[in-house]
């Protein structure tokens, strides 16, 4: 076995390399817009959810 001419495992090492530095940009991602992510579930009100369901509602009581 000459392990220095082996070459079988790179493609899974350059696989696992590829995903781990995207994992990485994700998370600094989120960490910088932290901020920005903690305030989006806050701007969905349930008035906004019920006019959204009333609408689709119209439009199904329009067809039917």
């Amino acid at each position: 076995m000459d392990i220095i001419k082996e070459e079988t495992g790179q493609s899974s090492a350059e696989l696992m390399l590829l995903f781990g530095g995207i994992i990485v940009i994700t998370i600094i991602a989120a960490l910088f817009y932290k901020n920005y992510l903690s305030g989006l579930g806050n701007e969905v009100t349930n008035t906004d959810l019920q006019n959204v369901n009333n609408s689709i509602n119209n439009l199904s009581n329009k067809f039917t």
